[in-house]
């Protein structure tokens, strides 16, 4: 695999959170000389992978996430949900697998133009109960509340809209639907993709492509669910068309696929690609896909196993 040159020159992103960075995220930081954006200003962790619950190193990755989320979000005019998984949003209930509470969850969100899945259409049950929820607690927190689907703004050179509803993986997923959102600024144009899941979906594909972007930030394949919650054949289409993402423009890839250690060889050998961690300039640090190892190797203290074996979090965990 080769390292890709970022093409962007007038808008500025910094990634925030990701599996490459240790945690289940796709958040990130987009700015232009007219607006600044984090997109999914959320993080999480697995509660159970390889049958084992997270790693305290996981905690400890996912408490300097959110440090570095809030920092972001203070300069942010506008965040976005693209959808109502906890590791896309930041809900207002004490989770320390989230590293949120009240006060964070309102430091997110007040004063700040929220671009939000429909919570209405095109949504599963669960999601729409979280929606609900979460849009009684910011409506008197944020500045305005904007349906996704809906968007379509422009502020100074600057255009922001919303892509989509586009399937969570297959078509008729029941995972139900994500919102992609499209920055764009003179001659440059950045698409966020979160979630569609390679995209497996064929007409997901076709939208992203059909806004000739200058850059795409996608969610990859989930092959470590395969046989498991997807098809063989779901992977294989979310892999090959990843690669036809990469074949015709600039790709950062992220979460889903990167919860497996050897994600690299379903890209392709020679594949121009870029992980949150390459734009950082940090080495992988892919938490969730060694946590057996870090078990193995790093045992974790029986204060913190203790911890773990609590049905009521008495406070942090102990790491």
């Amino acid at each position: 695999m080769t390292k890709a040159r970022m093409p962007l020159k007038k808008i500025r992103l910094y990634p925030l959170a990701d599996e490459s960075l240790g945690v289940r995220s796709m958040a990130l930081y987009v700015e232009t000389p007219d607006v600044r954006i984090v997109f999914d200003p959320g993080v999480s962790l697995a509660p159970r992978r390889f049958g084992l619950p997270p790693h305290p190193s996981e905690f400890e990755a996912v408490r300097e996430a959110r440090k570095t989320i809030i920092k972001f979000v203070k300069r942010a005019d506008i965040v976005t949900v693209s959808h109502f998984h906890l590791d896309h949003y930041t809900p207002n209930f004490v989770s320390w697998y989230e590293w949120t509470n009240k006060e964070i969850h309102e430091a997110i969100y007040t004063d700040k133009i929220v671009l939000v899945k429909n919570p209405k259409k095109d949504i599963n049950y669960n999601q729409a109960r979280r929606a609900k929820a979460f849009l009684a607690s910011v409506e008197n927190l944020a500045e305005k509340i904007v349906i996704g689907e809906e968007t379509n703004i422009k502020l100074g050179n600057t255009v922001i809209k919303g892509l989509g509803p586009l399937p969570h993986g297959s078509e008729n997923t029941k995972l139900g639907y994500v919102v992609a959102f499209l920055v764009e600024y003179e001659d440059e144009k950045i698409v966020f993709a979160p979630d569609v899941q390679g995209p497996i979906s064929d007409s997901a594909l076709s939208v992203l492509l059909k806004a000739k972007p200058s850059l795409v930030v996608v969610g990859g394949p989930p092959v470590y669910l395969e046989a498991v919650k997807l098809s063989r054949e779901d992977v294989e289409r979310g892999i090959n068309n990843l690669r036809s993402l990469i074949a015709r423009t600039n790709v950062i890839v992220s979460h889903h696929l990167l919860r497996v250690a050897d994600w690299k060889k379903y890209v392709g050998e020679g594949a121009k690609i870029l992980t949150y961690a390459d734009v950082r300039g940090l080495e992988e640090t892919l938490l969730e896909a060694f946590r057996k190892d870090l078990y193995e190797y790093e045992p974790p203290s029986e204060d913190f196993q203790a911890w773990i074996r609590e049905k009521k979090k008495s406070g942090p965990p102990p790491i």
